[in-house]
């Protein structure tokens, strides 16, 4: 039986899971188990010489398992390489010479996902990690002046620790964007365009907080996955990528949030703030198990191979170029067309 390493045993995983969590659970976090299947193909016109496809390729954490990972297709050429700074593995393929057929891989892995909480913040925060400062810092894609600065400095005023800061910035993205049904995919994670409307998709508000976050000193970053189906019988899942986010919290380490996840769901059951507290509440520092994480690479990528076209504004998706040109790839399902299925055990 082939696995990606590490992996913990399921067991292991929920053993983990109890001992991160709150003191006072009183029932152990919830499994989400069953098998995931990816069935992408790339249409190239005829004649292409060279088709190159990158696909996320999920691995073990302290909160997931997976097992059975299998890669099967008329490719030519396969690797499994590592993103150097986030350490995110990437399935490449690539497929050589004009082919008659349509170019196509079949990937499939049995997940196992436990519920992401844990503990309480201690009462003294110890000093942020030297390796973690950094995602304190500004990229191109994630600004931490001007308009986002003075936002983040007016939500924490008067907050001395992470924790704090952390509700503080949690509870303005929550109360102050909205999920817009219309923008494509998981949109694009341009602040400042999300802040001019206040409203966009999970990429969009996550980037509201990670980008507030940075600017009040607090480590944070975004978290790229997909959603598995929270029922017997959901099977269809391909529309179900998800970007949520994580904040360190000192004495705790990375700490799951999701304030995207409250306003959809506010969205889908018409709900105000008031009413929709205990989830809002429930997301703070916690995600459900119905999600699996495919990484968390920084936003402007140079991907392992690299690619020939411009840096990739996140990698969550499939990405692919046909000789050398990118195709569109923000879940437009065009030359680029994927389908995800998952059955819940």
């Amino acid at each position: 039986m082939s696995r990606i390493s590490p992996i913990p045993p399921l067991a292991a995983v929920v053993l983990i899971a109890l001992v991160i969590a709150p003191a006072d659970s009183s029932a152990a976090p919830e499994i989400n188990s069953g098998k995931v299947e990816f069935n992408i193909t790339v249409d190239a016109p005829e004649g292409a010489d060279k088709v190159r496809l990158w696909t996320p390729y999920p691995q073990s954490d302290e909160h997931q398992t997976i097992e059975n990972l299998k890669v099967l297709g008329n490719f030519a050429r396969k690797r499994v390489t590592t993103d150097k700074e986030s350490r995110t593995r990437i399935l490449y393929l690539e497929w050589l010479g004009p082919m008659e057929e349509q170019r196509f891989v079949n990937i499939t892995f049995h997940a196992s996902s436990a519920e992401r909480k844990v503990a309480p913040a201690p009462r003294e925060e110890p000093p942020i990690p030297e390796s973690v400062i950094k995602y304190t810092n500004a990229t191109p894609l994630l600004p931490t002046d001007g308009e986002i600065g003075a936002l983040a400095s007016a939500a924490v005023e008067g907050k001395i620790s992470i924790a704090d800061k952390h509700s503080a910035i949690y509870s303005w993205v929550v109360e102050n964007t909205f999920r817009d049904p219309n923008v494509l995919g998981c949109g694009v994670g341009a602040v400042e365009v999300t802040l001019a409307k206040r409203g966009g998709k999970c990429v969009d508000i996550s980037t509201v907080y990670v980008t507030m976050a940075r600017a009040a000193g607090v480590p944070a970053r975004e978290v790229f996955g997909m959603r598995l189906g929270k029922e017997k019988g959901d099977n269809d899942v391909t529309g179900g990528h998800h970007c949520w986010a994580e904040y360190y919290q000192p004495g705790v380490g990375w700490v799951q949030t999701d304030p995207a996840d409250v306003r959809k769901f506010m969205l889908n059951r018409g709900l105000t703030l008031e009413q929709a507290s205990e989830t809002r509440e429930y997301y703070k520092s916690t995600v459900d198990p119905n999600r699996i994480v495919l990484g968390k690479t920084n936003r402007g990528i140079v991907l392992n191979p690299p690619q020939d076209g411009e840096l990739l504004n996140y990698f969550m998706y499939p990405y692919a170029e046909i000789d050398g040109k990118p195709v569109e790839w923000l879940a437009a399902q065009k030359e680029l067309k994927y389908t995800i299925t998952y059955t819940r055990e």
